[in-house]
């Protein structure tokens, strides 16, 4: 198993994860009504202006989206866990409507984001959270959990993009082949060509498993996910960006652990969530029904049912 070559496949796959709000097709054109939204904050963390949404009172639940998404992707969440909990959802390093400038300096990696996170929740002060993270942001809460438990008190991953956990089935290397050549690629080729709209539109009919997703999404939908093109962009066009974790960096993390997988999603992925299932001790895997890799906006009621029942217990 060559884990360089598995990298660049899910280099972008999971990072998109994110990108929408609500999942509901309109036969007519939409009438846009204005509607006052929550207003956000914003912290400076790792010389960097993090914006972020935060709602609610009681225990905090953070929420960490994915690649072509912001804070905005959990909008089916927030108003709902916000009966009962505090509720914060970061808009991550390069997502709207934080700054999006192209530098050299400029990291896209795992590694960076998690460090922000963990800043993150400690410039807050939040004690232990609740903490809840789809695809990108779901590798994005792993580390961090990993690498500062004690700020965490339970863990709900969202088809996390960990691309070295595809050493241990048998076809994992044919997966992530397959990956490269029809997703990573065509996307990344559509970017080095200028056209970001059609690399989103490649990359997420391919997570979505349905082509003409970008074409069918409302206008809201297509703006949220242009807005954070920019991001996406940085991941495919990096080298490496999700850190070679193993088996045994898992068995130590000793935090409850809700592994949520979509009935429709992309192989690499499921099987991905099912060997990180089999090294996280105190875990267990849920299967979302009428879902593929866009799960909390997908199919929201059932997302937030099961979420709620995790985390009420612990």
């Amino acid at each position: 198993m060559k884990t360089n070559l598995i990298s660049v496949i899910i280099i972008g796959m999971m990072l998109f994860s994110s990108y929408s709000c609500k999942n509901k097709r309109e036969a007519k054109p939409e009438k846009v009504v204005e509607v006052e939204s929550p207003k956000l904050k914003s912290i400076e963390v790792n010389d960097y202006t993090i914006n972020y949404l935060d709602i609610g009172k009681g225990e905090p639940v953070v929420f960490v989206h994915g690649g072509v998404g912001d804070y905005r992707t959990w909008e089916a969440q927030t108003e709902v866990f916000s009966e009962d909990y505090r509720v914060i959802a970061i808009s991550r390093r390069y997502a709207h409507p934080n700054k999006q400038e192209a530098n050299e300096t400029n990291d896209y990696s795992v590694t960076q984001h998690s460090n922000d996170l963990t800043q993150f929740l400690k410039a807050l002060n939040l004690g232990p959270v609740h903490l809840v993270g789809h695809s990108y942001g779901a590798f994005t809460s792993l580390m961090a959990a990993l690498e500062n438990p004690e700020l965490v008190k339970s863990l709900t991953l969202g088809e996390p993009p960990v691309v070295s956990f595809l050493q241990y089935t048998s076809d994992g290397e044919t997966i992530g082949n397959d990956f490269i050549m029809n997703v990573v690629m065509p996307s990344a080729q559509a970017f080095n060509s200028n056209n970001d709209k059609k690399a989103v539109e490649l990359f997420i009919g391919s997570i979505l498993t349905d082509s003409l997703h970008f074409s069918k999404a409302t206008e809201k939908e297509k703006k949220l996910m242009m807005d954070n093109a920019f991001e996406l962009k940085g991941i495919l066009l990096t080298e490496n960006p999700y850190p070679p974790l193993v088996c045994e960096d898992l068995n130590k993390l000793n935090k409850p652990t809700l592994l949520i997988k979509g009935d429709r999603s992309p192989k690499v992925l499921t099987v991905i969530t099912d060997e990180l299932s089999k090294c996280i001790v105190n875990s267990e895997v849920k299967e979302l029904s009428n879902a593929s890799h866009g799960l909390e906006y997908q199919n929201p009621n059932e997302f937030n049912k099961i979420v709620l029942e995790f985390i009420g217990k612990h």
